[in-house]
């Protein structure tokens, strides 16, 4: 572990970056991508100070192609995937795995630049009593939560990114998971002639309203109210914007990302009137502050924390994350004074790896399949436990709900307990 700098006192800007979540009707909740409130949060569970005691497998099952991660609802949880030429949504019980109802719908995607990854990337979103699932062929499809009934389907892909009869898939399909608001999903589509970012009836999956020319990225969307005014912050392909989810009204716009092959991927932050973005491909990673006027940088550069596609957390004014990519060079484990981007200490070689936070300490995810179990402290990289937990590689985002956590790798779906369990 190399030490690169101290972080001295937090500023007073960075005293606001103290997370206040509620635990109404969240805890042991994992609803949708990055859990209740899209941060890496985990509300209400409860780790323990090792695994001597713990971190017990209660099931695997198997898996189709994809990294779309799960969602868990009311001792439920959802999986998605693809199998051959049909893509898969699975209800799961969460205690031990056994299947309450499965759909299976014909796949879409047919990539051209990788034609091995072909599954769906979105984490499916649980909305009140509906699921929601966006696959990699750009199919939005509106289920009952408790049987699986088809409410809606919406080929959104062939309807608003088509051009000469091809359908735009870019690099790997269909990446970014939708947002509920109220009785509407908002959805980076990417498509053309003013449906970058589309509104769609939850309840009967028709548009409500298109908007903007932003291209789509693999990056979800994130909602927040600053004085009287809700924001929905996306990350596209080259901007972050944030939209009004009433009629698709552009509040502010500023860039983000770079032309070539290169993915923003990471679920933006925000915290308070901050958003904290990152991406790596030279991209780097910004502060910006929301104003009555629209933002204003407070710094950006690709040195502090620079992620490929995970989305660091936050604790108490600093960011816990991986710096670098997976198939390209080294990442590291680092933690970051956010108002500033001081790197405060980083692991090298620690390799990329999804982060959850919950009951003060760090749930790390790494993508060789091993599990960290750590403190979050400004003072250095404090391990409490690890172990070797999946075969193959771990790409697709974990979920943490009531004591149990899921994770996957290329074929299989994984259910471990790791912390308190309430019946």
């Amino acid at each position: 572990m190399s030490k690169l700098g101290p972080s001295g006192s937090l500023t007073a800007a960075s005293a606001t970056l103290a997370v206040l979540v509620s635990t109404h009707l969240l805890a042991g909740e994992w609803p949708q991508i990055l859990g209740p409130t899209r941060n890496g949060i985990a509300i209400g569970e409860r780790l323990p100070e090792d695994f001597d005691r713990g971190l017990q497998l209660l099931w695997k099952r198997p898996v189709g192609r994809g990294y779309a991660g799960a969602a868990v609802q009311n001792q439920t949880a959802i999986l998605f995937h693809r199998r051959e030429g049909e893509e898969i949504v699975e209800a799961v019980k969460l205690a031990n795995g056994k299947l309450r109802w499965r759909q299976t719908y014909n796949a879409h995607l047919s990539p051209q630049i990788f034609p091995e990854e072909d599954g769906p990337l979105c984490v499916p979103l649980i909305d009140r009593n509906r699921v929601f699932v966006f696959g990699g062929g750009g199919d939005l499809r509106g289920l009952h939560f408790e049987t699986g009934k088809k409410l809606w389907q919406r080929p959104l892909y062939r309807e608003y990114r088509t051009r000469a009869g091809q359908i735009d898939f870019g690099y790997f399909g269909a990446g970014s998971t939708p947002i509920a608001e109220q009785d509407r999903l908002l959805v980076n589509v990417g498509g053309y002639r003013g449906a970058g970012i589309v509104a769609i009836d939850a309840e009967r999956g028709t548009t409500l309203w298109k908007a903007t020319d932003e291209g789509a990225s693999y990056s979800a969307p994130v909602a927040t109210t600053i004085g009287n005014t809700r924001h929905v912050v996306f990350v596209t392909r080259y901007h972050t914007i944030s939209i009004d989810p009433e009629n698709g009204h552009v509040h502010f716009r500023f860039p983000f990302g770079q032309r070539g092959p290169t993915v923003n991927a990471a679920t933006p932050l925000v915290l308070g009137n901050l958003i904290f973005t990152t991406a790596s491909y030279g991209v780097g990673a910004k502060l910006t502050r929301f104003t009555a006027n629209g933002e204003n940088e407070i710094w950006a550069n690709d040195k502090s924390l620079s992620s490929q596609y995970n989305t660091p957390v936050p604790f108490h004014g600093y960011l816990y994350g991986t710096d670098g990519r997976a198939d390209v060079g080294r990442a590291s484990l680092r933690c970051v004074e956010m108002a500033t981007g001081l790197v405060v200490w980083s692991v090298d070689n620690f390799g990329v790896a999804a982060i959850i936070l919950a009951d003060e300490k760090l749930l790390i995810v790494k993508a060789d399949g091993g599990l960290v179990l750590a403190k979050p402290s400004a003072q250095g990289f404090e391990k409490l436990a690890e172990k070797k937990i999946a075969i193959g590689t771990v790409r697709a985002l974990p979920a943490l709900a009531n004591g149990r956590l899921l994770l996957r790798d290329e074929s299989t779906m994984y259910c471990y307990q790791v912390g308190e369990t309430e019946e």
